[in-house]
């Protein structure tokens, strides 16, 4: 039922009457607090806009940097009924209506290609519009010829006023009063219920090539107006970011907002960012394997000299050594060098043995010596299988409790695979690639349920012939990722030409590394003339 109007009046003026009448004895002191100081009851309320948060991990997607900044106000902001509007990306344009919108709690759009800024504004029910623009720049003077100063004259300045567009304006925003100056916006307060559990992901690098990037500053803005955590990430894939890892692990355990299609699905990008939390990293730092290091690794299998390097002494002088063959590399890399141990764990055999596969499984129990030793100097560790007849996943799965370390890969020497009537050391054995898609499969899923970070996998391969089928090798797991590893011994020349073979039959996605033969190589190559190839090594292992 509506109010009689004399009612009203008469409520009103019997506040007014009132106030007056108990204000007569009030401390009249500068700063006193008392009802002199109130609101007029006349006063307009403040226009405030309403925040909503992102269902879930969400991922903005735009090729333009209207396109991009308006969605991401529409993502964050229900309603806005003032908002920040600027036609460019320059700091001058930016930087102030930045300051403005975060001091406000509003949004920031852009007036620009695929940006819908008429649609935006009405969706958000934005009554007045305070539109920046880059200040002029007057003109220099002029001296003239009788050495007095003479200005240039500038163009007309431009005096700041509001206007209505209710119709297509000269702004052309309409139903919308636009005004220069932040002074002459209405009464506005910031959101009651700002987004402090919202984290958005911002991108940072070329903002000359990537709209996202572009768009950084102005997405920063409208996150913080709407009271939303920005991580600030320097690739696509935030765990390959340490100090992104570092914020999102601090951040709240709430909806994630990600702004730019490189981010990915929203599932790929809640997963990747469920490991991120975790705060877990490889040796080197982030939570990728490449390509945020080198990895230098000393080969063999424990106590046994003729295995390779890796045996020839104990963990502790192994760390040792594998730090020393290591440390020339560090010049050579733009990326840390992690010393490395790629340890033999199941050994091809001449004979059957009891479960007729033709390789010997070391226990867990013998290998875990030196992963101990390795994880404690900060080092990387490579199992590797030689599997016999054995099928390769059962193999892996005997050491699925050293895997589950976030610093141990795997690896499979297609050499020492075997057909069902093959034996050790009467042909050089082979793997399909399906058989190794289905390890690639075993280990994601283990890193992945575990959310731990991504697993290296490499392959052995010095003959095109070890690995059928590689074009049909699964290189896109996003918990794993394969190198192929050019395994042979001789003379300079024909490790050359085995290393350009590899190189031009590997599908693309795969990385590749080298291994230098203390005994069997005639000339062993230095560290500058192992990285010098391209592509450059992103394993060198020593036997």
């Amino acid at each position: 039922m509506a109010v009689p109007r004399g009612l009203t009046v008469l409520v009103v003026a019997g506040s007014l009457v009132l106030a007056g009448c108990t204000g007569g004895g009030q401390d009249r002191t500068p700063g006193a607090v008392g009802p002199s100081s109130a609101p007029s009851p006349s006063a307009p309320a403040a226009l405030q806009a309403d925040v909503q948060a992102p269902a879930g991990t969400s991922v903005v997607a735009g090729t333009t940097v209207a396109g991009l900044a308006n969605a991401v106000a529409a993502s964050l902001f229900r309603r806005a009924p003032v908002a920040v509007v600027v036609s460019s990306t320059a700091d001058a344009e930016v930087g102030p209506a930045a300051a403005t919108a975060t001091r406000l709690g509003v949004p920031v759009l852009v007036d620009g290609d695929g940006g819908n800024l008429a649609g935006r504004l009405a969706a958000l029910g934005t009554t007045t519009v305070l539109r920046v623009r880059a200040p002029t720049v007057r003109a220099p003077t002029v001296r003239a010829p009788t050495g007095q100063t003479s200005p240039v004259l500038p163009s007309p300045a431009r005096t700041s006023s509001a206007r209505s567009s209710g119709g297509p304006g000269s702004d052309g925003y309409p139903g919308v009063t636009v005004v220069d100056s932040a002074d002459q916006l209405p009464v506005t307060a910031a959101p009651s219920s700002p987004l402090v559990s919202t984290t958005v992901l911002v991108r940072t690098g070329d903002a000359a090539t990537d709209p996202a990037v572009a768009a950084g500053a102005v997405v920063t803005a409208t996150a913080k107006a709407a009271g939303a955590r920005v991580v600030d990430v320097v690739a696509d894939d935030p765990r390959s970011d340490t100090a992104a890892i570092s914020a999102l692990q601090q951040a709240p355990q709430g909806p994630l907002l990600a702004v730019g299609a490189g981010f990915g699905t929203s599932e790929v990008l809640t997963h990747r960012v469920a490991v991120a939390r975790t705060g877990v990293q490889l040796p080197g730092g982030g939570q990728t394997v490449f390509p945020g290091r080198a990895l230098v690794a000393l080969y063999g299998y424990p106590g046994s000299s003729s295995l390779g390097v890796l045996g020839e002494q104990g963990p502790s002088a192994s760390v040792a050594r594998a730090q020393r063959v290591a440390a020339p590399y560090a010049a050579l890399y733009d990326v840390p060098v992690v010393p490395t141990f790629e340890i033999i764990a199941t050994v091809a055999s001449g004979s059957p043995g009891a479960d007729g596969d033709y390789s010997n499984e070391a226990g867990v129990a013998t290998l875990q010596p030196l992963v101990d030793a390795a994880t404690a100097a900060g080092m990387y560790v490579v199992l590797d299988l030689q599997p016999g007849r054995a099928d390769l996943v059962t193999q892996a799965q005997r050491y699925a409790s050293l895997l589950a370390r976030p610093n141990v890969g795997l690896a499979l020497d297609p050499e020492w695979a075997l057909g069902p009537d093959q034996v050790p050391l009467q042909q050089i054995g082979s793997v399909t690639a399906q058989r190794v898609n289905a390890v690639v499969t075993w280990l994601s899923d283990l890193t992945a349920a575990a959310n731990l970070p991504q697993k290296l996998l490499v392959l052995h391969q010095f003959r095109l012939s070890m690995i059928t089928d590689e074009a049909a090798l699964d290189t896109t797991d996003d918990d794993v990722t394969l190198l192929i590893h050019a395994d042979g011994q001789g003379g300079r020349s024909q490790k050359e030409a085995t290393w350009h073979a590899i190189v031009r039959a590997a599908p693309a996605g795969i990385h590749f590394g080298w291994k230098n033969f203390y005994d069997e190589d005639p000339q062993i190559a230095s560290p500058a003339d192992t990285v010098r190839r391209h592509p450059v090594p992103l394993m060198v292992s020593y036997q």
